[in-house]
């Protein structure tokens, strides 16, 4: 059993505590509590979990003769039928943010993968990811992506390679809501896994209108919420939503000297 294994089993255990997995950082506060799975991937430096437990009520509906319809079935028939409508096999990609550092551009994006139906288009979709260098959780056993969207955020400086900083997958209907929020914090640089954890990036409800980022200087950011499409190159931080993700995403960074101390939803 791994490091990352007695952490995943501890952060099941115990609400409430803090857990390291080294060199990563783990960092939970407040709001309502999300049963999540964490994931360390190799250049995260932080993860931060804080959600609801509960799940999604959806009303019964009513076809024209007054037969109750159940939702699952009314929204599959309205989805698009293939897989690559679905973006089973090739992810939507949006840019969440992007400025300069030290004259060097970054920039940060998220991969969206849609949920496939059957155990084939799961298995599809693992070797689609993998030629991506795009792992889930669950990489040995396709089964667990059926019906369950995943997604990966990458960043990156310069000309050097995107590295990898969160990922997830969770079904359609587990979304955000209220002061919901799951976000990582690692270094700007991916080449620099040691270096302060300044890029904060994370997922909030679609009804959350600020995030604040505070750092451990005392100072904080404030990420708005802003329209699909609004320009991401101006480095300010902003909550956005991204192709293919039922919630909304933030990023802020800090200012140089400084570093990641906690985020949350300050308006909703």
């Amino acid at each position: 059993m791994t490091d990352r294994d007695i952490a995943l089993l501890l952060a099941d255990a115990a609400d409430e505590v803090e857990i390291g997995i080294a060199p990563y950082q783990a960092v939970i506060r407040g709001g309502r509590r999300r049963r999540a799975r964490r994931w360390a991937l190799a250049t995260a430096a932080a993860l931060v979990i804080v959600g609801g437990s509960g799940t999604l009520a959806l009303a019964g509906l009513r076809d024209g003769n007054g037969v109750e319809v159940s939702p699952a079935v009314t929204q599959r028939a309205t989805e698009p039928s293939t897989p690559e409508d679905r973006h089973v096999y090739v992810p939507q990609e949006t840019l969440l943010a992007t400025g300069t550092e030290q004259g060097q551009a970054w920039y940060v994006t998220v991969d969206v993968w849609g949920a496939p139906r059957t155990l084939a288009e799961a298995e599809g979709q693992l070797r689609s990811m993998s030629s991506r260098h795009e792992e889930p959780w669950d990489k040995d056993r396709a089964s667990a992506l059926v019906g369950k969207i995943t997604y990966f955020v990458r960043r990156a400086v310069g000309s050097g390679e995107p590295g990898l900083l969160m990922g997830d997958s969770a079904s359609e209907q587990d979304t955000m809501a209220g002061t919901d929020l799951k976000s990582g914090a690692t270094s700007l640089d991916p080449k620099k896994t040691d270096g302060p954890a300044r890029l904060v990036v994370g997922q909030v409800a679609k009804t959350a209108q600020e995030v604040t980022c505070t750092w451990k200087d005392g100072t904080s950011t404030v990420a708005r919420r802003v329209a699909a499409g609004a320009d991401a190159s101006s480095g300010e931080a902003s909550i956005r939503p991204a192709a293919g993700s039922p919630d909304n995403w933030f990023a802020c960074v800090a200012p140089a000297g400084t570093a990641y101390e906690s985020a949350e939803v300050t308006t909703n």
